[in-house]
């Protein structure tokens, strides 16, 4: 399968093409939900969209001897959050069909 990137432009003009909303609203849609996703997770909620999947704030523990992978320093690395992403099922069914390349 060869890499491809979609940006948030490409979702917005392929959105436009298909339903002729203008693009700004459509852009200025895109960008209030992209700011209310943070807002929730900034607050510990958990965003859950049915069909396509689940983000939520997600604690890692902290480490006393981690390593730069670039410089190779030690340092300390305190308790955190990260958003993490669970894919619902509609979206892994849709992902376990694709072709899969054999070289």
């Amino acid at each position: 399968m060869s890499v491809k990137k979609v940006t948030k432009s490409d979702i917005v003009d392929k959105v436009h093409l298909n339903t002729k909303i203008e693009r700004k609203v459509l852009l200025d849609a895109f960008e209030g939900f992209i700011e209310e996703f943070k807002n929730a997770l900034k607050e510990g909620a958990t965003v859950e969209l049915r069909g396509f999947g689940t983000l939520e704030p997600r604690l890692r523990n902290g480490r006393k001897n981690a390593r730069n992978p670039k410089t190779g320093e030690i340092l300390s690395v305190e308790p955190h959050y990260v958003a993490a992403f669970r894919a619902g099922q509609e979206l892994r069914k849709a992902v376990m069909e694709l072709p899969v390349d054999k070289k």
